[in-house]
């Protein structure tokens, strides 16, 4: 039996030793074309102050192909969140599969980013929410197809969108858009995601598209970035770790709650800990309402609803700065996996959950059987009680 084992620890050490090798043949690969620096694993861009490191999240053999997944990193001082983009490609050796995968990334999210660095034809996209006003430069890159013949032309896929874009852009430096379309046989992938967060609602405006795309039995696929930078430098009041820190405090404090009292606590600390009512507010509100829509599976938009006086306003949760840092406590405190009891101390403050469950009641009243993941909410409606509240 130890000998048995012995050689299993063996071939597990041949299988990482394989995987660290293929990731120093993606750095080099792709740092020969970046002209960066290699450093302690990653690639370092003197001009711009971006990093740029890789996982290798497959890699297998079939009929003498060599197929590998690789995941490029990029990180920069201004970015709330790194830019993630995973990249499949495939060669008679690995080597070749690493450039594969270098070239691809060079033409897709890093060919914005050039563009940005040296200002390359941008395209104005003014944006007004809120009585707010941001201005930002777009830069587009080329389409980036697999599988598509060479006779048909390539689709802006930008375009489908256009309108919709500034909706989603808020006070942020950066942002990102990319756009992921697949089609095997009656099999459809309509992927939007705005630095990094999927947007539902922004996934119907391709959903023709896919339909009419041509695949037969083959995989075909289609894929466009989109790099934003505002004009103004970023003024927000608030740093990402002031968020993360008060919202991990006021969850491990909301499970604990259980009096009024309790809760009055919780809500004072986050007064303290962010200085300021209006994000403390926006912490308290949205972890309920976040958690519910992930313990629950209940499929939510893209939308936020401003409460003020009589009248409800309607933007986009990637225009509010914490919600997104709110989110990835939330998704913290989940992977931890927290007892029940815990949860629910937290989900029953959810005016989603308090609907969800009316919604359930009422349809067995009925005779129907109803699932949480039945149900579509089209967003989050919250009200802050401050005059001077102003969305960041």
């Amino acid at each position: 039996m130890a000998l048995f084992k012995k050689k299993d620890k063996q071939n597990e050490e041949t299988t990482e030793n394989k995987e660290l090798d293929l990731k120093g043949m993606a750095l080099e690969a792709l740092n020969q074309k970046l002209n960066g620096h290699l450093y302690d694993g990653c690639i370092i861009m003197p001009r711009g102050g971006y990093t740029i490191d890789i996982n290798v999240a497959r890699q297998e053999e079939k009929e003498g192909i060599k197929l590998a997944q690789f995941v490029y990193i990029i990180r920069h001082d201004d970015f709330d969140e790194p830019i993630i983009e995973p990249t499949d490609s495939q060669g008679k050796t690995w080597e070749e599969a690493a450039d594969v995968a270098a070239r691809m990334f060079m033409g897709s999210i890093w060919h914005c980013i050039d563009q940005a660095s040296q200002r390359k034809n941008p395209i104005l996209v003014p944006v007004d929410y809120l009585g707010q006003h941001y201005d930002f430069d777009m830069f587009s890159q080329s389409v980036v197809r697999v599988g598509v013949s060479e006779d048909v032309q390539p689709t802006m896929l930008v375009n489908f969108i256009k309108d919709q874009i500034p909706k989603y852009l808020g006070s942020k430096k950066y942002y990102w858009l990319r756009i992921f379309l697949a089609r095997f046989g009656n099999n459809r992938v309509v992927e939007v995601r705005v630095n990094g967060s999927v947007c539902v609602d922004l996934a119907p405006y391709f959903q023709q598209y896919v339909d009419q795309m041509d695949a037969g039995d083959k995989f075909v696929s289609e894929k466009q970035y989109a790099f934003f930078v505002q004009h103004e430098d970023d003024k927000c009041p608030f740093t990402k770790e002031t968020v993360v820190n008060a919202a991990k405090d006021a969850i491990d404090r909301m499970t604990k709650i259980k009096s009024r009292e309790d809760y009055e606590a919780m809500a004072q600390s986050l007064v303290d800990m962010t200085g300021s009512k209006s994000l403390a507010a926006e912490i308290r509100i949205f972890i309920p309402e976040i958690l519910a829509k992930m313990t629950l599976g209940f499929r939510e938009g893209d939308k936020l609803f401003l409460i003020a006086d009589d009248s409800q306003i309607e933007f986009r949760k990637t225009q509010l700065r914490s919600y997104f840092y709110i989110q990835q406590v939330v998704l913290e405190f989940l992977s931890r996996r927290p007892a029940t009891e815990e949860v629910q101390s937290i989900v029953y403050n959810s005016v989603a959950f308090k609907e969800m469950r009316k919604v359930l009641e009422d349809a067995k009243k009925n005779g129907q059987e109803i699932q949480p993941g039945d149900l579509f909410v089209p967003g989050t409606a919250y009200k802050v009680g401050e005059d001077d509240y102003f969305v960041w």
